[in-house]
């Protein structure tokens, strides 16, 4: 059994990038710009727009955090979108989700200019990736592929079932895995909430990635043994024993699990660090972009 280490290779890409942000420097060029909005004071959200942060400072970006308060209205909101896709000195920026229930979340997104949306949400890069065009692949299913091609796990002619069918990462890590390429070339189930014989499904499986949100939803009786094991999913459950007064958990039950896989990822540490390497991955394409059109 092979542990899919998402912090060593994460590491290695923000190594890779940083290099070419010594380049670009040394070259005289603008190096890559990336923003974040942040709105409300979500725990979760403030420690993922604070790793994207720091992860900015140790590879040479210039970043900026926009963080606006909870009762922030949604023409405020729109009105600053506007402004970031205007500014010439930002490449690329994010919209934290979720947003406050009373802002609508696709106006917002639909709003953020196809260019500049380094998260890879909006309509147009979501229809180029369908059609295997270069664009903004949504963070979290880029970094799945770009696990699976470093640690080269065979995917070709495998039967790959997804569990979860979000916009994020379900709908869009089925369609990477059945396109051609490495780490791809798969046939592909896409399993969700109506679906009623997700276990029979995933006994068939020879790659599951679990994106449902549901703690240790995978149990051992569900995978075969050999199978690839991506665990998406990232939830806190409560437990007053720990420190903290609670633990993160994906939807895998790894300590079981993992004795039948052939690769898996932990949680945290698998696909988490990846989703943030390949968000600057997708700022540095955005950097090169707007240098060439320039």
């Amino acid at each position: 059994m092979v542990i899919l280490d998402g912090k060593k290779i994460s590491n290695q890409i923000k190594d890779e990038i940083a290099t070419e942000v010594t380049q670009m420097k040394e070259r005289g060029e603008k190096v890559p710009h990336l923003a974040a909005v942040l709105v409300g004071n979500d725990g979760a959200s403030l420690t993922y727009v604070g790793s994207k942060v720091r992860s900015c400072k140790r590879i040479g970006f210039e970043s900026t955090l926009k963080h606006l308060p909870e009762d922030t209205t949604e023409e405020d909101l729109l009105s600053l979108v506007k402004d970031l896709n205007e500014d010439p000195e930002i490449d690329g920026y994010i919209v934290q989700l979720p947003l406050p229930k009373h802002i609508d979340e696709e106006k917002v997104l639909m709003a953020v200019h196809p260019d500049k949306d380094v998260d890879g949400f909006h309509p147009t890069n979501f229809g180029k990736m369908a059609l295997d065009m270069k664009t903004f692949i949504s963070a979290t299913p880029y970094g799945i592929m770009e696990l699976l091609r470093r640690y080269e796990v065979d995917t070709e002619g495998k039967h790959a079932v997804v569990i979860g069918r979000s916009h994020i990462v379900g709908r869009p890590i089925s369609i990477l895995m059945s396109q051609k390429g490495k780490a791809a070339n798969a046939t592909v189930t896409l399993c969700h909430s109506r679906t009623k014989n997700i276990k029979e499904l995933t006994l068939q499986a020879d790659i599951v990635v679990s994106a449902l949100g549901v703690p240790h939803f995978l149990k051992a009786d569900m995978v075969k043994p050999g199978a690839v094991v991506i665990d998406v999913g990232i939830t806190r459950v409560e437990d007053k024993s720990k420190e903290k007064g609670y633990y993160i958990t994906g939807d895998v039950d790894f300590e079981k699990v993992k004795e039948k896989a052939s690769y898996i990822t932990p949680v945290p540490g698998g696909v988490g660090p990846m989703t943030i390497a390949m968000l600057l991955k997708n700022t540095l394409l955005a950097r090169e972009r707007h240098r060439e059109n320039a």
